[in-house]
Formats: C-alpha cells, structure tokens, sequence
C-alpha cells in the first residue's frame, strides 16, 4: 500500500506538477511533504498529516518553513556504525519527547 502511494506521488510530481503553475506556500512543497511523510511515518498519520497540510496551503495561512514531524524510536545498531559508507537519506532533528522533524539530506559531491 505504501509503495502504491509512494509512486503514485512520484508520478504527480514528474508528469503532473511540472505543468502546473508552482503555488504551494510552503517548504517542502506539500507532495514533497506527503512523500516524506509516507517515507517515515505510519500510513494513517502520514495520510492525515498530509491532508491537513493541503488545507492550509493557501492564502489564509502565511506559509513558510513546515517539516513533518513523526514519531520514532532508535535502536543503536553496532553492525551499522562499522559499516564504511552509510546511505543517509533522511535526518532526524528532535522537536518533542519521542518526536523529530524530517530533513531530506542532499548528497555531497566528493572530489
């Protein structure tokens, strides 16, 4: 179900919102938004955290910066950190108790 939504998104944003006028008020733009929440989060929070994030997509809100907000929990893993190379796609910033903001990680060009 996951990967049905996940590439549903992806296809709205290659075919569809490239041609659409850019008019989300808000950083990630909400189907970026929607993907990272369905990345990270359970379905039906990810589900609902996405439709209240459409709602307020418009003039009556201000906009700005709004990172999803999931609730994980981490579990050290030793094998992990003796790996060499480790593919970060996500980083998680602590926000409350339990709960963290999503930032997308960009990839660095190394020489």
């Amino acid at each position: 179900m996951r990967e049905l939504l996940l590439s549903s998104l992806k296809f709205y944003q290659n075919y569809i919102s490239k041609f659409t006028p850019s008019s989300c008020r808000y950083y990630p733009s909400c189907s970026e938004y929607a993907v990272w929440q369905f990345k990270n989060n359970n379905i039906f929070l990810a589900f609902f955290a996405t439709f209240f994030r459409i709602l307020k997509c418009n003039q009556l809100f201000k906009g700005g910066i709004d990172y999803p907000v999931v609730s994980k929990e981490f579990r050290l893993n030793f094998l992990t950190l003796q790996e060499k190379s480790l593919d970060i796609k996500f980083w998680f910033i602590p926000c409350k108790k339990g709960k963290f903001y999503v930032i997308k990680a960009f990839a660095s060009k190394e020489k």
